[in-house]
């Protein structure tokens, strides 16, 4: 049984991928086929950037939210670490 290994396709590519979609007069199946890609690929890539290649709004917005959430994850493991510690030190200082 051979398994599928995941492609990962670098920004720059799927940019002009984008930009190359939007000018094609091709149907989006044979373009996709043309790069070796699935077609469903273009269009969530289409979702990401714009005709010019830039982010798009949605895009930006995940990526806001994804920083968002590491840097509370950051804050919530300092937020745990503070209270353990200062437990600590008001065990020793009792004793």
């Amino acid at each position: 049984m051979s398994r599928r290994i995941r492609q990962n396709y670098d920004e720059e590519f799927k940019k002009n991928a984008v930009k190359l979609s939007y000018v094609t007069p091709k149907k989006m199946t044979d373009f996709a086929a043309d790069l070796g890609i699935h077609v469903s690929l273009i269009y969530n890539w289409r979702k990401l950037y714009t005709q010019e290649g830039d982010k798009t709004r949605m895009a930006e917005q995940e990526d806001s939210l994804r920083q968002l959430q590491l840097e509370n994850a950051e804050l919530k493991m300092e937020n745990e670490m503070l209270k353990k510690a200062a437990a600590y030190v008001c065990h020793e200082a009792n004793a």
